[in-house]
């Protein structure tokens, strides 16, 4: 009996010590809340050579467009982002890195979603569009000079953002389970990212489009409000007409007009203004391989003597879900110049993580 007890406890003891040093072998786990695993970081660069033939105004020189850093997650029906953009090519290094992007939405239904913070001004159906995937070398002339990136009443860069709150929505589903309506209106400071009201009267912006058909939106949108010019408030009103269509084969068509009333920041250039762009992207190879072409209009005083017209051809390769090659030709035509014609060629390696 002895003899059998040392036994069963010889055999206890070394089974508690393989069981101890299995545990050692495990490694040691931490189980995160979901809202910490739903965050994301992410960013891009764009690279950019460009040329031109511009009387006395020659350019031929690689730069660093831009690159972004962002973090966005998710925290119950609440959607967040965080977006800082450091600018290559600026003659005042100071004013970047900046912050573009600080905002929280509530997402309790399709059809009805509320936005605060810092982000893109829901005007236009190109101004949203990421820089990579909007397809050319630079947004359209009029979404650049009317939507709040470089605009005509003299603000601040502000890459088509404001400060303020918005709702939005998706709603009337057909028998496919697809919106067929499409609906956004905000409430914004008026003077683009990272700025206080100047003049205490907010811009109020909004856009309606319907999507027929898979892939198609057809759309309106509005802007009331006022800019401080040399400490003036004066008003400013736009309204843009929108389509675009991106196929199942990969091709892809926009355009649109805009128009503008206000005066900009030489009042000498007058209170109208607009601009009109349509473009087309085919694929060569679906997915791979485009070619692709865009006419692009901006007319500072809404007449011919100021118009500033882009003819441009191109294509682009995409090396994978990172890494995308623009290559393009400009002829471009700017009647405030003696000599209104130049050429222009830009390259572009675009990636991002």
């Amino acid at each position: 009996m002895r003899k059998l007890l040392i036994m069963l406890l010889a055999v206890c003891s070394m089974t508690v010590g393989a069981q101890e040093k299995e545990k050692e072998k495990k490694p040691l786990t931490i189980n995160l809340p979901q809202w910490v695993k739903d965050i994301k970081l992410s960013g891009y660069g764009m690279l950019q050579y460009q040329g031109k033939d511009q009387e006395d105004a020659h350019e031929n020189t690689f730069q660093l467009r831009l690159a972004r850093l962002s973090l966005d997650g998710k925290v119950g029906q609440f959607q967040w982002k965080v977006q800082m953009q450091i600018n290559g090519n600026t003659s005042t290094l100071g004013a970047s890195p900046r912050l573009i992007d600080l905002w929280a939405e509530w997402q309790p239904r399709d059809y009805f979603r509320v936005k605060a913070g810092e982000f893109k001004r829901p005007f236009t159906l190109e101004n949203p569009m990421h820089p990579i995937t909007q397809g050319f070398m630079s947004y359209s002339q009029p979404i650049s000079k009317l939507a709040g990136m470089s605009d005509r009443t003299g603000e601040h860069p502000s890459n088509g953002r404001d400060i303020g709150v918005q709702i939005q929505g998706d709603f009337l589903k057909n028998a496919a389970g697809r919106n067929l309506l499409h609906y956004q209106v905000g409430v914004f400071n008026g003077e683009g990212i990272n700025t206080k009201d100047a003049d205490n009267r907010k811009d109020i912006i909004g856009g309606l489009w319907v999507m027929p058909i898979e892939g198609m939106r057809i759309g309106v949108f509005g802007w009331t409000g006022s800019s401080v010019i040399n400490g003036v408030s004066t008003p400013k009103n736009r309204y843009a007409l929108s389509a675009d269509y991106v196929t199942a084969s990969d091709w892809t068509f926009r355009t649109e007009y805009i128009h503008s009333q206000g005066y900009g920041a030489n009042a000498a250039a007058g209170d109208k203004a607009d601009g009109f762009y349509a473009l087309c992207i085919a694929p060569v190879i679906a997915k791979k391989l485009h070619v692709k072409a865009r006419y692009d209009l901006y007319r500072d005083r809404k007449d011919w003597d100021t118009s500033k017209t882009f003819y441009e051809i191109g294509a682009d390769y995409v090396f994978n879900k990172y890494v995308l090659l623009n290559i393009e030709y400009a002829r471009v035509n700017d009647r405030s110049l003696e000599k209104h014609g130049y050429n222009m060629v830009d390259v572009e390696l675009d990636f991002k993580f």
